[in-house]
Order: structure tokens, then sequence, then C-alpha cells
């Protein structure tokens, strides 16, 4: 699978060593930075990103910053794109199955890393249910 990942300066180090996870699980990663936990605006890496889901030129997407909101409400601005803020399994696999989230928002202040690693793990390998869910997927882009 091609994965998109990116995020700002606080979720750098969840970002790089999810990374050596999701490569090591035989996945493709885009890496849209920051390149290190020098302070940036997260806006600048999470608009290409969410354009690289849009386009499906990415399958899924992984965004990692303090809160997780600031990449969420950015990811959001685009059309196609479903980005879910996820701190526990339920909360990914219910954004998976009933909302067919397409990027997972992971507030690494909030949250230790190898819960990171289980909820990028739960978003990848949960299925979206369609049916009666599909209909209300269709009316988000209004």
């Amino acid at each position: 699978m091609k994965i998109a990942i990116g995020g700002d300066h606080a979720g750098f180090y969840y970002k790089q060593r999810l990374i050596k996870f999701l490569e090591g699980e035989n996945h493709k990663l885009v890496d849209f930075g920051p390149e290190s936990d020098t302070s940036v605006d997260y806006p600048d890496h999470v608009h290409p990103l969410a354009l690289s889901i849009a386009s499906k030129d990415s399958d899924l997407g992984v965004l990692i910053c303090g809160s997780g909101n600031g990449v969420a409400i950015t990811a959001n601005k685009h059309k196609n794109v479903r980005a879910a803020l996820c701190w526990n399994t339920e909360l990914v696999a219910l954004a998976r199955q009933h909302n067919n989230a397409n990027i997972i928002c992971i507030p690494a202040r909030f949250i230790a890393y190898e819960l990171a690693e289980t909820l990028v793990a739960t978003f990848l390998n949960t299925g979206f249910e369609a049916g009666r869910h599909q209909r209300r997927v269709d009316k988000i882009n209004g």
C-alpha cells in the first residue's frame, strides 16, 4: 500500500519511527515532511499530503502533530479527504468502518508512541463497511 505521511515539528519523532514501522510492513511511504523537529507551519506539509490522497496518488495518509487538531482541520479542507483525529483503537475502527476515513490524525503530545503504532496498524487493517454508511459518506462533499 502507498501511504502518505507528514505532520509538524511536534510529530516529527513519531513520524520517523512510524516510517520505519510501515516500511517494515512492506508499505511504500511518501514523506511530506517536516525534515526535523524545527518549528514549521503544518499547513505547508498537510496540503500537499491531502492533495495526494484526494487525487488517489496515495492510498491512505498518516498525519501527526501535537494535538492532531491542526492537521485534521487542514486536511479536511480538501474534497474527498476524510481525516479523523483518533486517540484510541475504537475511534480508529469506527472512522474506517463508518466514515471511510482516508487519513488518520494522531496527537503526539497526548499518546505514547506504542499506541500511535497500534492506531496506525488498526487504521490500515480496518475496512469500510459501506452499506448504509456509503450514503452518508457520499453526502460529505456537499
